[in-house]
């Protein structure tokens, strides 16, 4: 049986470690976010019974729920029922919380999930020439076109496709989704537009760090000692420096996609899409303080367990966190 050397600790340990750092966490953003629903002007009982409720039946709507109760009881329940899967019921028509979600959930991880595929082609697009062109007018001139890439934002990014792409040039819808089940190409013209708006301003970002890293180990002993020896500098840059360098980039990544799921809720808004940003617009706009709970809780929890896999991807590919200190 194989020991880890020089005192490192073994990437199981590490990886339960993360997971018990994740109960606090977990259970101080469903603090949050149920602390901060008890703020809200809106009234629960009216929500569901319309204003024209007399003040009898507001009020045994009130004890047959629960609002009554002390504030630590009902937020006791709260994580009683949210263990269960039970979010609460909508405005109504009445409809469980957990469905809607259910429903737009996974449009927004398939926006998500292309986003961050168009931004890590965009960063090594763009980080890589400028890493290998340092200081030389192709450095240069991505160091502006990155610059512009972050000063962008997403949603007027997505007004000028709209323009570009689907009014002057009639190549993708203007909005809507295509289920990928039906067909695989319409649903990638229903996402295309809003995944590059959001991949462009975090792809550019991550672009400047990835040119960060690489020239750092660009100037490092083993790829002079590697290029001195022979070896063509492409396979030194290809095996070696890049894998080192996408160390740094992996973890900023972990953070941009806090922005690219954030970014989601206006970008669903301007190209119609039925995901997680269309329910927190349509509970706002109804004033349904259950779906608008539920979902803002479920986009949280959400960036909570991308951002632990991140860091557990982290962990393998930098041994040096495994150290035993």
């Amino acid at each position: 049986m194989s020991r880890c050397r020089g005192g490192s600790k073994p990437p199981g340990s590490l990886v339960a470690r993360r997971f018990l750092t994740l109960i606090p966490l977990v259970l101080g953003i469903t603090l949050f976010v149920f602390v901060i629903m008890q703020f809200s002007p809106i009234d629960p009982a009216l929500s569901v019974l319309g204003d024209q409720a007399t003040p009898a039946q507001v009020e045994a709507f009130r004890a047959a729920n629960g609002l009554n109760d002390p504030l630590p009881l009902r937020y006791l329940h709260f994580l009683g029922d949210l263990v269960r899967g039970d979010l609460g019921m909508t405005f109504p028509p009445s409809v469980p919380v957990a469905e809607k979600i259910a429903m737009a959930l996974p449009l927004t991880i398939q926006l998500t999930v292309l986003g961050v595929v168009g931004a890590l082609v965009i960063a090594l697009a763009l980080g890589i020439p400028a890493a290998l062109y340092r200081d030389r007018w192709p450095d240069q001139v991505i160091r502006i076109v990155s610059m512009a890439g972050i000063a962008t934002p997403s949603f007027w990014l997505a007004l000028l496709f709209i323009q570009e792409f689907s009014v002057r040039r009639p190549i993708f819808p203007t909005g809507g989704y295509v289920n990928p089940a039906d067909s695989v190409g319409l649903w990638l013209q229903s996402l295309a537009m809003p995944a590059l708006a959001l991949a462009v301003p975090v792809g550019c970002s991550l672009a400047r760090i990835v040119r960060t890293s690489m020239v750092e180990e660009l100037d490092k002993d083993y790829v002079r000692t590697a290029i001195g020896a022979g070896l063509p500098p492409r396979v030194v840059v290809g095996r070696n420096v890049l894998r080192n360098a996408l160390v740094n980039p992996l973890t900023a990544l972990g953070l941009r996609i806090g922005y690219l799921i954030g970014g989601t809720v206006v970008i669903e808004a301007i190209f119609s899409l039925p995901g997680m940003g269309t329910q927190i617009m349509s509970a706002v706009q109804q004033n349904d303080t259950a779906l608008a709970q539920g979902t803002v809780l479920t986009i949280a929890l959400c960036f909570v367990l991308v951002n632990l896999v991140v860091d557990i991807l982290y962990l393998f590919a930098n041994p040096r966190l495994r150290g035993g200190h």
